[in-house]
């Protein structure tokens, strides 16, 4: 650098003498270096702009959502008016005991409109996986209600339906006797606070004991450490481990635990049929509504009657429609699907075309190449480029080449981070693996 500058400063026609340009040199090169950190403090902070922000759980687009609540409100009931099954569904505590699962579709006016545009041989919605899970009672985390086995379970899932009992009926026994929301709330998120504190007690033990090598433990073991040392001090404190704004190499170490607080949560308050039918907020909703905004305020709340839900989900959807217009509401099933989807951070995008109309989960922020490895893991290998149009655009456009005329159609590279709705070509170049 000093070099060429120097050179630089030598035929300069209007230098004087040879120290005139020594002292143009050390100018030149005080700048260029004063340039060259600010470049790459620059540098460094946009590195750190564009991180992407990690989140809690399984990076995966194959999640799964559980329900949870006391036993004996409607957890069964629920799960089978939203997946259409026959689980049992008794007045009696532990009738579920090992968890069924179903997919159910997610609801899209858009894929609906793709299929009649296309009437393709074939259809593949999208779907959200959901998990009925027996009941939790106070002193599961100790083993109380065969309670280790049903925490287990929910550990499985990467997101929670948590059911809350907001009617009173004396026909339908409750396992604490006594109707009361609240505490049946912080009864299930007292449970699996504790059952974090257990499994992180676990985790500091090991951790320090592999870093009893003094100064020869790495770094990332002390970070661990640290990471989990402060989640526990989190769980003593009552909070949840989702509360907290952790670090990308926080949540890397975190998300190997599965822990039962880090799940993201929505609230569904099963009232009676004729609050719901007449939207009275009754004492018992009051009382969920409540508790929620002062321990969880950010998180969902979805009132659904399961009696009218049950009902409905037997009836013909000539039926149904026409109850639900007589009422003038509608069922709450479709908003909980789709807020149990929007829960776990999914999105999808579309691929159509005579042969199939397609709807394809990923999680959202999800890059153009992993996208096309959803499809296939050689679309993605091969990625060359996606072309993309967005559904508002062949809505309103018609087609295709409607799309295309109007400049609309879009070839995105590796960068390109999928929208929800996206219909999208990918072209890709995969050469044979050599044996």
């Amino acid at each position: 650098m000093a070099m060429n500058t120097r050179l630089w400063c030598m035929t300069w026609k209007h230098a004087k003498s040879v120290g005139e340009c020594n002292g143009i040199s050390r100018t030149i090169m005080r700048s260029f270096q004063t340039s060259s950190v600010c470049a790459a403090k620059k540098k460094k902070q946009k590195a750190a702009e564009t991180e992407e922000k990690l989140l809690l759980g399984r990076p995966s687009n194959n999640l799964r959502i559980g329900v949870v609540g006391m036993p004996n409100i409607g957890k069964s009931s629920l799960f089978n008016a939203l997946t259409s099954s026959a689980v049992a569904a008794e007045n009696y505590p532990f009738c579920t005991i090992d968890p069924e699962e179903a997919r159910v579709t997610v609801p899209d006016e858009r894929f609906d409109w793709l299929c009649k545009q296309y009437s393709p041989e074939k259809i593949t919605p999208a779907f959200l996986t959901v998990i009925d899970i027996a009941g939790l009672v106070r002193g599961a985390a100790s083993g109380a209600g065969l309670g280790n086995a049903f925490l287990s379970h929910v550990r499985s899932v990467d997101a929670v339906f948590h059911l809350v009992r907001a009617f009173d009926n004396e026909d339908v026994q409750h396992v604490e006797d006594v109707v009361d929301p609240a505490r049946d709330l912080e009864i299930i998120h007292e449970e699996l606070r504790l059952k974090d504190e257990e499994t992180l007690e676990k985790v500091i033990a090991d951790l320090s004991k592999s870093g009893k090598g003094g100064a020869n433990i790495s770094e990332i073991l002390k970070k661990n450490l640290e990471t989990a040392e402060r989640a526990a001090q989190l769980l003593a404190e009552g909070s949840d481990v989702r509360k907290v704004d952790w670090t990308n190499s926080e949540i890397e170490f975190i998300n190997t635990l599965h822990l039962l607080t880090a799940k993201p949560m929505i609230y569904l308050a099963n009232v009676s049929q004729d609050d719901y039918l007449k939207q009275n907020e009754s004492k018992r909703l009051t009382q969920v509504k409540k508790w929620v905004q002062e321990n969880n305020p950010t998180d969902t709340i979805i009132p659904v009657s399961i009696a009218l839900e049950s009902t409905l989900s037997q009836m013909s959807l000539e039926e149904r429609t026409e109850f639900c217009k007589d009422v003038g509401l509608e069922s709450q099933l479709e908003h909980i699907i789709l807020e149990g989807y929007k829960c776990l951070n999914l999105i999808h995008y579309f691929t159509a075309g005579p042969t199939e109309v397609r709807a394809w989960t990923v999680r959202n922020n999800t890059k153009a190449p992993q996208a096309a490895g959803v499809i296939h893991t050689d679309f993605e290998r091969g990625f060359i480029m996606a072309e993309v149009m967005k559904f508002n655009d062949l809505e309103k456009l018609g087609s295709e080449n409607a799309v295309k005329a109007a400049g609309k159609y879009l070839q995105k590279g590796k960068d390109y981070k999928v929208e929800d709705g996206d219909i999208i070509y990918f072209k890709f170049n995969v050469t044979a693996k050599k044996k």
